[in-house]
């Protein structure tokens, strides 16, 4: 199956949201910007290796919806692909990351730069 490019685009801006977003409690002032180019280089191909492995089970979902319960799912946060009614295919997307996959869990951190790393 072939994801385009604007799909994927979507997909790992959302991923990013997601990650900024859940480091709002401990440093509400960080924004997309404040990812450090390593780390927005690292997250993209995490995103670009995950779409690409389960591109059959992605067809068809919401890129920003998809982009998103890839960090939820991975991180082990109270929501993601499991928790979309979407049946053997969240099952699946589920199991595709995580502890044990090629997509363990992952965290942002702020540096002493101010910049969040993985």
């Amino acid at each position: 199956m072939k994801i385009d490019q604007q799909y994927r685009d979507q997909f790992l801006l959302h991923y990013m949201v997601a990650a900024i977003t859940l480091m709002d409690e401990e440093h509400p002032e960080l924004s997309l910007e404040d990812i450090h180019p390593e780390a927005k280089e690292k997250m993209r191909e995490d995103c670009e290796n995950f779409i690409n492995a389960n591109a059959a089970d992605l067809q068809g979902m919401d890129p920003q919806q998809a982009g998103c319960d890839f960090w939820l799912t991975r991180n082990g946060h109270g929501a993601g692909y499991w928790d979309r009614d979407l049946e053997e295919v969240g099952e699946r997307l589920s199991a595709a990351c995580g502890h044990g996959t090629p997509f363990p869990q992952v965290d942002l951190y702020v540096g002493d730069d101010g910049k969040a790393y993985l």
